[in-house]
């Protein structure tokens, strides 16, 4: 484009630029047809509709408590449960809710102990199943973890884990948390709840250059050179600006036990009076890693591989970030078929 050109459509740009910006939270999230199955105080269980269901182990997503799951269903074309349906899983997803001040008291076990295991025990009874496949991204992949490494009697057949934090190696979150000693006890005791959007704002300084400016942008080069893709932008940006608040005292031991303690790795976590011991699992093992992810780098996951009891354990690392990884525009190419091939393997009779 000439200069002459650029100038002329500089003030358009502008316009369509703001535009993109105002109307962000009016894209479409979670489109895929799907039915409730089971709620539980704030959490829903949901079952994807489908008529070609042809794999008998059903499949159970589960995301982070920190941001809404609708990630794994961003929009149509773009969606892994739209391509997990299309090869015949039975999807269905755990949906933690947008917890109120009532669940200010709640901790990690309500979540690892009571909530995931009712969605389990409900899933296999809508199907008539007697196993099923825990699929766990982010922080939700270490809630499944736990869940495994807590409960030899699990009926998880399989175990995947996407972009999951597992150790502090590696991490920023231990300099802050750590080594800089922030007061997540203190914190956590001035609110029921602790706002979602300053847990984001603290995720977004990790990288501040790129999620502060570089983003923006992006969006007004591509906004101005006439390639912009309306879609692919707002359904993003939209989920990422959703962040429910974080139960404080979930909130307290999440970066604790994690981040301060490392206490995962080192065995010494416990819950309801059942010490967490990664060797305990023994289910079918994929472990995915994002060599650019800057919230779980893979240094933080790698360490799993050789702590685990499973003999039937892979690894993917692959390029890409902790969300572009699964939910970019690469995804569907670099990352899902392997994923439903190694899937397929392992959720017949």
């Amino acid at each position: 484009m000439s200069t002459a050109a650029a100038l002329l459509r500089a003030p358009a740009a502008a316009l369509e630029f703001a535009n993109v910006l105002l109307t962000r939270d009016a894209a479409p999230l979670g489109q895929t047809p799907r039915d409730v199955v089971w709620t539980h105080r704030s959490a829903t269980l949901y079952r994807y509709r489908s008529e070609q269901r042809s794999h008998a182990v059903p499949l159970l997503l589960v995301f982070a408590l920190i941001n809404r799951p609708e990630v794994f269903d961003l929009r149509p074309g773009c969606s892994l449960v739209e391509h997990l349906l299309g090869e015949g899983f039975d999807v269905f997803l755990l949906d933690w809710g947008v917890p109120g001040e009532e669940d200010a008291d709640q901790g990690l076990e309500h979540y690892v102990c009571d909530v995931l295991p009712s969605a389990m025990r409900e899933t296999l009874r809508a199907t008539g199943e007697e196993e099923l496949t825990l699929v766990g991204w982010c922080m939700g992949g270490t809630l499944c973890a736990i869940h495994a490494a807590l409960d030899q009697r699990s009926p998880a057949r399989n175990l995947v884990l996407l972009t999951t934090p597992i150790s502090t190696e590696g991490s920023l979150y231990r300099t802050w948390i750590g080594e800089a000693g922030l007061d997540v006890d203190g914190i956590a005791a001035r609110s029921a709840l602790v706002p979602g959007e300053g847990i984001d704002t603290a995720n977004k300084l990790m990288k501040p250059v790129t999620n502060l400016w570089t983003t923006y942008r992006r969006l007004w080069d591509d906004v101005h050179a006439g390639s912009f893709d309306r879609d692919a932008y707002s359904s993003m940006a939209r989920w990422v600006a959703d962040n429910p608040p974080f139960p404080a005292r979930a909130f307290a031991e999440w970066a604790g036990w994690m981040y301060r303690d490392d206490a995962l790795v080192r065995g010494e976590l416990r819950l309801r009076a059942g010490r967490v011991d990664l060797r305990r699992i023994e289910q079918s093992l994929l472990v995915v890693t994002a060599r650019a992810d800057h919230i779980a780098p893979p240094a933080g996951t790698v360490p799993l591989l050789g702590l685990v009891g499973s003999e039937d354990v892979t690894h993917f690392d692959r390029p890409g970030g902790h969300i572009g990884l699964v939910a970019g525009s690469r995804a569907r190419q670099e990352l899902w078929p392997d994923l439903c091939d190694w899937l397929a393997e392992r959720s017949v009779h």
